[in-house]
């Protein structure tokens, strides 16, 4: 009965924080160390794909069907170890806007400590990512140079809703492919172990962004909504479009020029991508930041 007196605000606020304390408890009970849950000591086996040859970029081109056993899975080595680097990347950009976001809030509310404890999440993850690329006999892949820059932008701009889906959408297109990779013997075990602790730590993740993205938004006007739309898009489309560096073709030995064309025309890995982002283009749909504009980016990026 309580409750019935309270403001709609203050009633929202003590529903924000029930959820932070169930997604606190969920990581007591529910998180994963790895540095002892990974398999790091037994050497590389080569006689395994580093992903799910489908979610290859040549899967299905005439590139691919030409390559031998050895150079499929050398490729989907490293281009495993390409989307590893990006998450490397993006989880950097992420950590400080959360940081920045709860700088001055009240540290003895859940939602302070959750948003440490995503953050904590965050650091044990690229550490994994890392590790992981490395024992799979991958450089440091990055983004282009310009897209770093815009990336240093965007986490100093970035705010509310902005911030907050765009980690939406880097984590719901990284979540349905290592869902696939996990399943998959074909797959090295210790990929899939890795697979499977960041799908399992980062479904807390996305429920918190997708939380935030309807509160940041709950009172915003046309003008704020159309902007970060396109905001949103724009980051998308730079997250999904540096996930597999060019250079990872050079050190499969593969003919760089002629795989980029390939890949750049694979219609197989196109319909992928957009059937794996249906729910994430729901839920945009659903705040209203489907825009026009944005609309032609994610077409552009495949993800619609």
């Amino acid at each position: 009965m309580a409750s019935s007196t309270l403001r709609p605000e203050d009633q929202d606020r003590l529903d924000e924080q029930d959820v932070a304390r169930r997604l606190l408890d969920s990581s007591a009970k529910l998180s994963y160390d790895p540095v002892t849950e990974v398999d790091w000591d037994t050497p590389l086996d080569k006689d395994f794909h580093g992903a799910s040859p489908e979610w290859s970029t040549l899967y299905g081109t005439a590139y691919w069907n030409e390559l031998t056993d050895a150079q499929r899975k050398e490729l989907t080595r490293q281009e495993a170890a390409s989307v590893a680097s990006t998450g490397i990347w993006f989880e950097m950009i992420l950590q400080q806007m959360v940081l920045r976001d709860i700088y001055t809030t009240d540290a003895t509310d859940p939602r302070f400590q959750w948003a440490l404890t995503e953050i904590a999440d965050e650091c044990r993850h690229s550490i994994m990512f890392a590790r992981g690329a490395a024992k799979l006999g991958a450089p440091a892949y990055r983004p282009r140079r310009a897209v770093v820059e815009l990336g240093r932008a965007f986490k100093t701009l970035a705010f509310g809703e902005a911030a907050y889906a765009a980690i939406l959408v880097a984590e719901e297109v990284l979540d349905v492919m290592q869902r696939d990779w996990m399943r998959d013997e074909r797959v090295a075990p210790f990929v899939r172990t890795i697979n499977n602790i960041h799908v399992v730590e980062e479904s807390r993740h996305m429920k918190f962004a997708r939380d935030e993205t309807r509160k940041r938004l709950r009172h915003a006007g046309p003008l704020r909504r159309q902007l970060n739309a396109f905001v949103i898009a724009v980051a998308s489309y730079f997250i999904v479009t540096s996930m597999v560096n060019r250079k990872v073709y050079e050190n499969a030995g593969l003919d760089t020029r002629r795989a980029l064309a390939e890949a750049g025309s694979n219609e197989h890995h196109k319909s992928l991508m957009r059937s794996s982002c249906s729910g994430l283009m729901e839920f945009l749909a659903s705040a209203r930041l489907l825009t026009r504009p944005a609309l032609l980016l994610y077409k552009r990026a495949n993800l619609i």
